[in-house]
């Protein structure tokens, strides 16, 4: 395997990701962000706060520490803050900033050491495989939210239904 690649990999599957998330946010009012679908499921400042709380955790020293930081309260990443967007955003970037660090720190070496997550022994590869399933669930959390608040006025991220024979012919043609 060609460890290279496999970060760079990483790394832009993580951004695909953030980006799925940023698309929809851009769809959304500053209400929305406190919009609570119901009471099993959080709100997107919710899963932002969630995800920061765990970026910072997972992410720093990576290598070198335990994944579960003692100074993490992630009990309280649960609980409605009534942030406001621009502190939402801010933590969002915070978050991914630290996993962005981390990552493009990472030599190809390091893939087959061993870290710990809640003392759970990982190699990098499969801790990053962890993170990467873990945002994406919670990037379509996001996605969901925001596909249900805007409703019929939601832009479509990728394929729009019923539009794949169109959009596979303009591939094929090169107008894509």
């Amino acid at each position: 395997m060609n460890e290279t690649i496999f970060i760079q990999s990483a790394i832009q599957q993580f951004k695909d990701y953030k980006a799925l998330a940023e698309k929809t946010f851009a769809q959304l009012s500053d209400a929305d962000f406190h919009f609570q679908p119901d009471d099993a499921n959080n709100n997107l400042a919710v899963n932002i706060t969630h995800m920061h709380g765990n970026m910072l955790s997972r992410w720093t020293n990576f290598l070198t520490e335990d994944g579960e930081k003692e100074w993490r309260k992630r009990d309280e990443e649960f609980e409605e803050q009534q942030l406001d967007r621009a502190r939402l955003m801010t933590l969002w970037e915070e978050g991914w900033q630290c996993l962005f660090n981390a990552l493009e720190s990472l030599k190809p070496e390091d893939l087959d050491r061993t870290i710990t997550i809640r003392t759970k022994p990982l190699t990098v590869i499969e801790a990053v495989h962890r993170q990467l399933t873990h945002y994406a669930y919670h990037v379509g959390q996001i996605v969901f939210i925001g596909k249900h608040i805007r409703n019929d006025q939601w832009q479509s991220l990728s394929i729009k239904k019923g539009d794949s024979k169109a959009f596979n012919e303009q591939l094929k043609s090169g107008t894509r």
